[in-house]
């Protein structure tokens, strides 16, 4: 079966949500393809959202649905799309059922893929009590005992970061410290502890941290994690396609999110190291306007 629309977003999450309302708003055809696997959905609470301050993701996201769905020109699917394939002037996605969809543009919002360390109750606390951004999580646990997990130039970056939400701060290397002399230095004077030790446990309640055990034996409480864990694009189509991936594992797009494959846009997480709804939701809407204006461009 093949259906026919102006655009096809894959990924339904709050970037491929907001770029579809700007396009519904434009009144174009568009459907979302979403395998229903957002990359926050295992936080609790989102932050530093305008009006949804510390409301669910999901409740967000399904939410933005009913709204975007109001549109009578947009469509959505609960399907994973598989494959994706250019014929000059427009694209044909195919998703796992084997139906096939074809658009004159295409707007990946397909988020990316966390690779969790093989550290017995770290994934089950990520995205609760073990997170990567404080402008997200920091506020709630602030002036508690709070742990980096890092190393090296990252380790040095992050103690200076999350330094003034708590002063009770520990950074644990997991392993013989790579600090220079000049960071290490530094840190110990601004009072952070230097825990060198191999962590081989975390352990929690319900993901909600409650001890860093150590190989030694030791441990160390501590109430909240920040760390950065390696990623990969959740997909493989936009390489598939043609789009760059740029040394950071981030599909590499210009100020108005275009790839260097004309016709072809990126939003959201896949495409950006500041990771937040907020910031999602303006990359889709910025997403979908310059799609509009091009569509408009090649037609009057």
């Amino acid at each position: 079966m093949l259906s026919q629309f102006e655009v096809i977003i894959i990924g339904g999450s709050y970037a491929g949500l907001s770029a579809a309302m700007t396009l519904g708003r434009s009144m174009r055809k568009v459907l979302i393809l979403d395998s229903g696997d957002p990359c926050n959905r295992k936080v609790i609470h989102s932050h530093n959202f305008l009006t949804h301050d510390g409301v669910a993701p999901a409740e967000i996201a399904a939410i933005a649905r009913q709204e975007v769905l109001a549109y009578p020109t947009i469509k959505l699917k609960d399907a994973k799309a598989v494959k994706a394939t250019q014929q000059s002037d427009f694209f044909t996605i195919e998703n796992e059922s084997g139906e096939t969809f074809t658009a004159k543009k295409l707007l990946f919002t397909t988020g990316v893929f966390d690779i969790m360390p093989v550290i017995p109750g770290f994934a089950e606390c990520w995205g609760k009590s073990i997170a990567h951004c404080p402008y997200c999580h920091g506020y709630e646990i602030r002036n508690t005992n709070i742990g980096i997990l890092s190393n090296g130039d990252m380790a040095f970056e992050f103690c200076k970061m999350i330094n003034h939400w708590s002063k009770s701060l520990t950074l644990f290397t997991n392993g013989a410290s790579t600090l220079t002399y000049e960071q290490e230095n530094k840190i110990r004077l601004h009072n952070i502890p230097v825990v060198e030790n191999e962590i081989v446990l975390i352990e929690h309640e319900q993901g909600l941290i409650q001890n860093i055990i150590f190989k030694d034996g030791n441990s160390y409480m501590i109430e909240g994690l920040f760390t950065k864990v390696p990623f990969k694009q959740k997909t493989h189509l936009p390489e598939a396609i043609g789009c760059t991936i740029t040394k950071d594992s981030f599909i590499a797009v210009d100020d108005f999110q275009r790839t260097n494959i004309k016709g072809v846009y990126a939003a959201g997480d896949n495409a950006t190291m500041f990771r937040s709804v907020s910031a999602a939701v303006a990359a889709g809407t910025k997403a979908g306007a310059f799609i509009n204006k091009e569509l408009i461009d090649e037609t009057f």
